[in-house]
């Protein structure tokens, strides 16, 4: 089955490549020659995510899924949540992402977040939405080299390290990007051998 990945962040990519394997054959929006930079005006993870894929579906035609995700800390109300690429501006810096969040927790003793993940799979005009979750907390001080995003600040529940601490495979352990991928596939093999594109 052939289905478009509807991102450009080539993180995303490798993360859920790392999942799929060689189940499908997965298309980037570069692969599948798209150069567009799709909006995400919505205020919801699944409004964002089903817009994404709605627009690669209705351009090529083919079967696609996107995937939204945001950072949710409880002691900022579930902020930066929907708006975690651009917490600190349009510019979707990392660091200034970080700088902000870390600034407005730093009189907050809870430090309490979860990592959320929406993924939008559009299949013959027809929508599925899969969710994963992973909990854990900020640290005031990055650590790590590793991923991208507020990984160097959230250890997940369960570990002493950071995401940008581990390697991809240490990663997936945990990984609320994963926990949707495998809803999606597991979804997608119910459709097989029978389903063909």
């Amino acid at each position: 089955m052939k289905l478009i990945f509807a991102t450009n962040n080539q993180h995303k990519v490798e993360e859920i490549r790392h999942v799929i394997g060689s189940s499908f054959d997965l298309m980037t929006l570069r692969e599948a020659g798209i150069d567009i930079d799709i909006p995400e005006p919505y205020d919801t993870l699944e409004e964002n995510a089903t817009g994404k894929s709605m627009t690669i579906y209705q351009m090529t035609k083919t079967n696609c899924f996107s995937e939204d995700t945001g950072l949710e800390v409880l002691a900022l109300n579930g902020e930066p949540g929907v708006k975690s690429a651009r917490y600190a501006g349009d510019e979707k810096s990392f660091d200034r992402n970080i700088d902000k969040l870390l600034d407005k927790l730093k009189d907050k003793n809870d430090t309490s977040a979860r990592f959320r993940t929406i993924i939008s799979l559009i299949l013959d005009g027809e929508e599925y939405l899969f969710e994963g979750t992973c909990n854990g907390i900020i640290i005031r001080e990055r650590k790590g080299e590793q991923g991208f995003g507020y990984d160097p600040v959230f250890i997940p529940d369960g570990s002493d390290q950071t995401f940008a601490e581990m390697s991809l495979e240490e990663k997936s352990r945990f990984s609320h990007r994963k926990k949707a991928t495998h809803k999606l596939v597991a979804f997608l093999n119910t459709l097989e051998p029978n389903y063909k594109n």
